[in-house]
C-alpha cells in the first residue's frame, strides 16, 4: 500500500471502494501520528512554547456527495490521534492551503477529487508552510496507514473537533488585498464554477471588484460536479459567453486549483497561453522573479514566446507540486500547467483558479484578450498508445531512436515528447509542429513504432 497510497495529487479512486471511511479514518490518524501536525506540536526535549499542545487540524472538501463522510472520518482518526480539527465545510483547495499557513494550522486535508467525476474522491494533505507534503511526509503517512491499527495512538489524549467559521469570508478576504486596486466595472464576465467548490468565492471575489457577473454551473447537487461543465467541459462557457455577451469567461475545475479562460469572441485559453500573458504582465510590472516554471507538457509556442521576452524558463515532470518543488528551487514566483494549474507564490504556494482569473484580468488592463495574446500556440497532437508493458516500450532502443529522430527533425520548429503514463498501461506520445498536418504525420509516424502497442 505504501508504494501506491499517495499519487501525483494525493490519495484518489472511487469513493466507497477505493477510499473508504475506513482509510480516511487511518490517513486522519497517521497524517498526525506521522505527518507535519507530529513533527511541528510533537517535540523534542525542550519544545518551545509555540509549539506545545495538540497539533491543530483544518478540513476541507468539495460538493461531492461522499464528502461528509470521508470528511468525518478523517477527522475522527485526527482527533483520535490527538489533534484538534477545524472543519471548514466546502472551501477550494487553495483556500484551504492559504488559511493553513494564515491561521496557524499545523496541517490541512482537503477532500476532493479535483476535476474527476463525482463518483471519484480524494484526499490531499498540506504542511504548515501552505505547500503539498513532500515525497519524504506522504511516504511516512503511507507507513502508518500501512501499520495501523497496530500504530500507537495518543490514548485519552483525544482532540476535539468542531467547525472552522468564516472560512469562505478568509479566503474573500484574501482575494480583497491581493486585488485591491483591480476595478473591473462595466465589464461583463462569465464564471463556470463547474458545482464544484468556487461556488461561494468565483462570483463574489469579482462582483467586489465591480465586475458583472454571469454564472454557470453554480448549483451542486452532490453528484453534478464537472457534470458537462468547468475546465474540462469548457464548450458550456464558451456558448455562454456568446450568449451574454461576455467580455470573457473563466472555468474552474471542481476543486478551484485550474482555470481556463474564454475570450468575446468564443477562443479557448489554455493555461500556457494564460501563463504568458501574466508572466509579461508581472515581469514588466518589475514583480516577476526570475522565470516560470512549467511542465514538459508545454507548448513549444511558450517557450519560444518567453525566449522573445527574455523570461528564463525551467522544465518539470507533470504534476503541480513539481512545478511547486521547482519554484522553490529557483527562488521564483510564477509557474503552471498547461492544464490550468497556475500558480503565483506571492499569493499563495498553491494553483488558485479564482486568483488566477483575477491576475488575467489585471495582465489585461481593461483590453480585450484577443488582443493581448502573448504566445502563439503551435499545432499540438496528442495520442495515448495501451501497452503490454509501458516500462518495455521506453527501454526499446529502436524506438527511442525513432523518437529522437522525430525530435532532431523538428529541432527549431517544434518538439517530440514520448512518456509512459505513471498510472495506466499507457504510452503518450505528443507531436508538436509549424501545421497540424506535419503534426499528426509525426505522431502517427511514431505510434506506429510503439512496442507492444494493443
Amino acid at each position: 500500500m505504501a508504494s501506491r497510497l499517495f499519487g501525483t495529487d494525493g490519495v484518489r479512486g472511487p469513493a466507497g471502494a477505493v477510499l473508504t471511511a475506513e482509510l480516511a479514518l487511518r490517513l486522519g490518524r497517521a497524517a498526525v501520528l506521522g505527518g507535519i501536525a507530529s513533527d511541528r506540536a510533537g517535540a523534542g526535549d525542550d519544545p518551545s512554547p509555540e509549539r506545545a499542545g495538540r497539533p491543530r487540524v483544518l478540513i476541507a472538501r468539495d460538493t461531492r456527495e461522499s464528502g461528509p463522510m470521508l470528511e468525518a472520518a478523517f477527522a475522527a482518526g485526527a482527533a483520535a490521534s490527538g489533534a484538534d480539527v477545524f472543519v471548514a465545510g466546502v472551501l477550494p483547495t487553495p483556500g484551504a492551503a492559504l488559511l493553513v499557513r494564515r491561521l496557524g494550522f499545523d496541517l490541512a486535508a482537503v477532500i476532493s477529487a479535483s476535476h474527476n467525476p463525482f463518483a471519484d474522491n480524494g484526499i490531499k494533505l498540506f504542511g504548515p508552510d501552505g505547500r503539498k507534503l513532500p515525497d519524504a511526509g506522504e511516504a511516512r503517512v503511507s507507513e502508518l496507514v500501512e501499520q495501523l491499527p497496530d500504530a500507537d495512538t495518543r490514548g485519552t489524549e483525544i482532540g476535539t473537533i468542531g467547525p472552522l467559521l468564516g472560512a469562505t469570508e478568509d479566503h474573500l478576504r484574501a482575494l480583497d488585498e491581493r486585488f485591491d486596486a483591480l476595478d473591473l466595472s462595466g465589464l461583463r464576465v462569465a464564471l463556470d464554477c463547474a458545482h464544484g467548490a468556487t461556488v461561494d468565492v468565483a462570483a463574489e471575489a469579482f462582483r467586489r471588484r465591480g465586475a458583472e457577473v454571469v454564472v454557470l454551473g453554480d448549483r451542486p447537487d452532490g453528484r453534478n460536479i464537472n457534470a458537462g461543465v468547468g475546465s474540462t467541459h469548457p464548450e458550456a462557457l464558451v456558448q455562454l459567453v456568446a450568449e451574454q455577451g461576455c467580455s470573457v469567461g473563466f472555468a474552474f475545475d471542481g476543486d478551484g486549483d485550474r482555470m481556463l479562460a474564454v475570450d468575446h469572441s468564443g477562443r479557448l485559453y489554455d493555461g500556457d497561453e494564460l501563463l504568458a500573458l501574466i508572466a509579461v504582465h508581472l515581469r514588466a510590472a518589475g514583480r516577476l522573479s526570475g522565470g516560470v516554471a512549467v511542465t514538459v507538457m508545454s507548448n513549444y509556442g511558450f517557450h519560444s514566446a518567453m525566449e522573445a521576452a527574455g523570461i528564463p524558463v525551467a522544465v518539470t515532470p507533470v504534476g503541480d507540486r513539481h512545478v511547486m518543488q521547482a519554484l522553490d528551487t529557483e527562488g521564483w514566483n510564477l509557474g503552471g500547467e498547461q492544464s490550468g494549474h497556475l500558480i503565483e507564490t506571492g499569493f499563495v504556494p498553491s494553483g488558485d483558479g479564482v486568483a488566477a482569473a483575477l491576475l488575467v484580468m489585471e495582465a489585461l488592463d481593461g483590453g480585450r484578450l484577443a488582443d493581448r495574446r502573448a504566445m502563439e500556440r503551435l499545432p499540438q497532437v496528442l495520442r495515448n498508445v495501451p501497452v503490454a508493458d509501458r516500462d518495455g516500450a521506453m527501454s526499446d532502443a529502436a524506438f527511442l531512436d525513432a523518437v529522437s529522430a522525430a525530435d532532431d527533425e523538428l529541432s527549431g520548429r517544434g518538439r517530440v515528447l514520448v512518456r509512459a503514463s505513471g498510472t495506466e498501461q499507457l504510452i503518450r506520445v505528443m507531436a508538436e509542429a509549424p501545421t497540424q498536418d506535419e503534426a499528426q504525420a509525426v505522431c502517427d509516424r511514431l505510434v506506429a513504432r510503439v512496442p507492444g502497442a494493443r
